[in-house]
């Protein structure tokens, strides 16, 4: 005689304290792990999860994880809705819809799902050409991943999809046979991808490369960049610190620049930016970089016992803002930090204006020459500060102010490098 089959488990409710409740109605995403009073048992990783207010009502539902300290990700917030099939096919065309009209035939790498901000929390979808990259942050998504997989292969039946994992979560993903890279459907012929933006080529390292492969969130800075070299006088003359594979450089190019400096310490991404203004050098690449507007040319790197490229007489710097971590460790990048964000972050300009690009934690680039006389000095004091924990790769012993960069200074090294800076020029 076979035996009955177990009873399904009831659905997993939580009880919250009255703050997260408040917090949730008014559309925050997440259920901190310290919110939750109580629950009927244990949960696991994705499983749905009803959130009930103090009166045993229905307040939420989301997707549980309890091997993270946000416990909850919330799908709805509001009356009690039933998440199946047909609910994650109308949320996810509801996203769709919100891109429709946006990009021209020009642009055809772009934001498909940004996590909280479309309902999908904990879920990044990026679109390359005909490649589309899912990046996830929590554990939860993996019962629900070939879920996913079914709708993007309706509604993107031509495309590949490529999985990409926080760290956080890669070693649970290996539990289920996944991993950082990993193509789940369609074929991806070279981890290097070629799209267009804004009338620009440019590759990303859909595979291994940072984040999805490029920083598609920066692409309305990049285009201010653009229209802000527009207004320069004659000789413009552009630094781009903290460059990565070059996108805000390709951008000042077109907008006239005469000179293009790209600074990072990675080789790697300046020989990413390399291939990035040469996908653009022929006028049939649709960039605008012909050879009667930008004469002669050509891209050097400069690494360790190598002449560096002179930043002299730069007018833009375009520079990331320093980390929340380095600014505890130092507080002179906490004084340069603040000072900047009050004035580069409202597009002002003094003496040589600053716009904040895609911003790799750990390599600052400080620019202080205003500010109050405390934080001057605060700021002039970094050479002799020594923090616990000096980032590899620091630029300045005291750092760069904006009138060095507009004079060509660039101080180099630290004492004690860990490693060599490494300098990369753009000249046309």
């Amino acid at each position: 005689m076979s035996q009955p089959s177990p009873a399904p488990a009831p659905r997993l409710r939580l009880k919250v304290t009255p703050a997260a409740q408040k917090g949730l109605r008014a559309g925050h995403p997440w259920l901190y792990e310290s919110s939750v009073k109580s629950q009927n048992r244990p949960g696991e990783a994705g499983e749905l999860a009803v959130v009930l207010d103090k009166q045993d009502r229905f307040l939420a539902i989301g997707l549980y994880d309890p091997g993270s300290p946000l416990r909850l990700r919330a799908l709805h917030v509001g009356a009690p809705v039933t998440i199946d099939q047909a609910w994650w096919a109308a949320h996810l065309d509801a996203a769709l819809a919100r891109r429709v009209g946006l990009f021209g035939p020009d642009t055809d790498g772009y934001r498909l799902l940004n996590g909280e901000s479309d309902g999908w929390p904990g879920l990044v979808l990026d679109r390359y050409a005909q490649v589309l990259v899912l990046k996830l942050y929590t554990a939860a998504w993996f019962p629900h991943l070939q879920q996913v997989l079914t709708l993007l292969g309706e509604r993107f039946p031509e495309f590949a999809v490529v999985l990409r994992l926080s760290r956080n979560i890669q070693q649970a993903a290996r539990s289920e046979r996944l991993h950082d890279g990993l193509v789940l459907q369609g074929e991806v012929q070279d981890a290097t991808v070629i799209f267009r933006e804004s009338g620009l080529n440019f590759e990303a390292d859909v595979l291994q490369g940072q984040k999805t492969g490029f920083f598609l969130d920066q692409r309305e800075n990049r285009r201010r960049v653009e229209a802000l070299v527009q207004t320069l006088p004659a000789e413009k003359r552009v630094l781009n610190a903290f460059s990565f594979s070059g996108g805000f450089s390709l951008y000042a190019a077109r907008g006239g620049a005469t000179s293009v400096v790209s600074l990072d310490i990675s080789a790697h991404a300046l020989r990413s930016s390399e291939r990035n203004f040469a996908l653009n050098h022929e006028p049939s690449g649709g960039g605008g970089l012909s050879s009667r507007s930008h004469p002669g040319r050509r891209f050097r790197v400069a690494g360790n016992g190598a002449r560096p490229v002179r930043p002299d007489r730069a007018r833009p710097a375009l520079a990331g803002p320093p980390g929340k971590r380095a600014c505890r460790r130092d507080p002179c990048l906490w004084a340069a930090g603040r000072r900047r964000g009050g004035a580069a972050g409202q597009g002002r300009r003094a003496g040589v204006g600053v716009v904040f690009g895609p911003c790799q934690r750990r390599r600052v680039l400080c620019g202080g020459a205003s500010g109050s006389r405390a934080q001057r000095a605060q700021f002039h004091r970094a050479g002799n500060h020594r923090p616990r924990s000096r980032p590899s790769g620091w630029l300045s012993r005291g750092a760069v102010s904006e009138g060095d960069l507009s004079a060509g200074v660039l101080k180099r090294g630290c004492r004690k490098q860990q490693r060599p800076h490494q300098l990369g020029g753009v000249s046309f």
